[in-house]
């Protein structure tokens, strides 16, 4: 009930603000998601593509690609069939920057609500202050009115704040683990290059 008459307090902008939290919540879980279904099975590719390119096995390297199912088997799948080193680079490239665009989804709402919400904390502070004022300038007003005003500035402000700096914490704990997909693309891309220069 205390987080309630809070909330009241705060004025319009906690309802934004409110928003905003949810939002932030929300992609959490979804990258999360996203991520986890994303990652590979790094170990096993190491030790498997050398020797299938090798071998020159490219059913085999599509099985698993397929079996694994990460982004970086998806983005390997795009160079198996291509006959020359240069074509094979180009494939990779195209293909890691689709999976890269598609992984760096949302993030930017996130970034978004990290700017917006102290200033909608800031707005919920001035909007307080005039309601402040607005008691002062009647001549017949409760004296202990005025606190009405200063307290919704100031609720709008932390709660401005906190939103921020929640979805400030999401964003870089998300943008670890995108980094450390595209790190793992990266590393198995370069594994395959290599193995496919043998081959010419």
């Amino acid at each position: 009930m205390e987080l309630l008459e809070l909330f009241h307090q705060g004025g319009l902008v906690m309802y934004p603000l409110l928003l905003c939290s949810i939002i932030s919540i929300a992609i959490l879980v979804e990258r999360l998601r996203t991520y986890s279904a994303a990652q590979s099975n790094m170990d096993k590719l190491r030790q498997e593509v050398p020797r299938l390119t090798a071998n020159n096995d490219k059913s085999g390297l599509e099985a698993l690609c397929a079996e694994d199912g990460g982004v970086a088997s998806e983005m390997l799948t795009a160079a198996i069939y291509r006959d020359t080193v240069k074509s094979k680079s180009a494939a990779l490239q195209g293909a890691a920057g689709a999976i890269a665009g598609r992984l760096r989804s949302r993030l930017n709402y996130l970034e978004t609500i990290v700017t917006l919400s102290p200033l909608l904390g800031l707005l919920g502070t001035v909007t307080g202050m005039i309601s402040s004022f607005s008691v002062l300038s009647v001549s017949d007003g409760q004296p202990f009115a005025i606190t009405g005003g200063v307290g919704e500035a100031l609720i709008a402000t932390a709660t401005g704040l906190c939103v921020a700096i929640i979805a400030l914490v999401i964003h870089a704990y998300l943008v670890q683990k995108q980094d450390k997909l595209i790190t793992d693309m990266e590393e198995i891309s370069n594994v395959y290059m290599n193995s496919a220069a043998d081959l010419v």
